[in-house]
């Protein structure tokens, strides 16, 4: 099926979904002449985009008081600007490791157009999300322990799996950048980022404007490891010039609101 096929019948499980309050997985393939299977990856990609939310059996509306009051709403749609961003720096048929977090996550649903990629991840919601797409990639996962604070897989066992592999790209996100300094996190736990940094050839950080500039004690990747910087139109022109200062590239993302 072709991406715009797909694309219109998600449109239309939305419409239907927001219509009818509560809908199931057997009415939808029912009503859309197509599996179950591909009516879950449907709605696992739009649960992902924050645009309805999964139930067992099928799905049910997203509550308007989220929509309209809850202010991480407009937020996510620099995350999904971001997103698209970074999904068009990836070729057909490159390997890339997608770091778990929001701001990594909300690139995902961009790649169905993309073929052939072999795609490792730490985190399960990624992995699931990236099961979702029409052009299924190839899916490696890193295992190790699992941590429960950032809902991804850490530790040596991670960091070996990895270092068994080379890769194109990845795309990594960051609680702060330090435009001295490079990006930070809160996360004690940064071996398996600096380990994903050194096993492909370019790093791109995915981060919302306004966490640049902020001052986090803990120092994930200096500039040295890092090739761009993915961020919105909200970065001041200082900050920009500031990080490109650093020999690293700036690719800022409009948000359509």
């Amino acid at each position: 099926m072709s991406k715009r096929n797909t694309q219109q019948r998600r449109h239309n499980i939305v419409l239907l979904v927001n219509q009818m309050g509560e809908i199931t997985v057997e009415q939808l393939a029912r009503d859309f002449e197509t599996s179950e299977v591909t009516i879950r990856k449907d709605l696992t990609a739009l649960e992902t985009a924050g645009l309805l939310l999964r139930r067992f059996g099928g799905a049910v509306a997203m509550p308007q008081e989220v929509i309209s009051d809850d202010p991480l709403h407009k937020l996510s749609a620099y995350k999904h600007a971001i997103g698209q961003a970074a999904a068009e720096l990836i070729k057909d048929y490159q390997r890339i490791v997608i770091d778990s977090g929001r701001t990594t996550g909300a690139m995902v649903p961009h790649l169905d157009s993309k073929r052939g990629l072999v795609v490792m991840t730490n985190s399960l919601n990624g992995a699931e999300a990236l099961r979702a797409l029409d052009q299924e990639p190839t899916i490696l996962m890193t295992g190790g322990t699992w941590d429960p604070h950032s809902g991804s897989f850490q530790g040596q066992v991670a960091e070996q799996v990895l270092r068994s592999y080379d890769f194109d790209q990845l795309f990594i996100g960051a609680d702060g950048i330090d435009v001295e300094r490079g990006s930070t996190t809160f996360n004690e736990l940064i071996g398996l980022s600096r380990v994903m940094a050194e096993v492909a050839r370019e790093v791109n950080v995915m981060v919302e404007a306004d966490k640049i500039g902020r001052r986090i004690p803990n120092l994930e990747l200096p500039w040295q490891r890092i090739t761009r910087v993915i961020t919105d139109t909200r970065l001041s022109d200082e900050l920009r010039l500031q990080i490109e200062s650093k020999g690293v590239q700036v690719i800022c993302a409009a948000v359509q609101i």
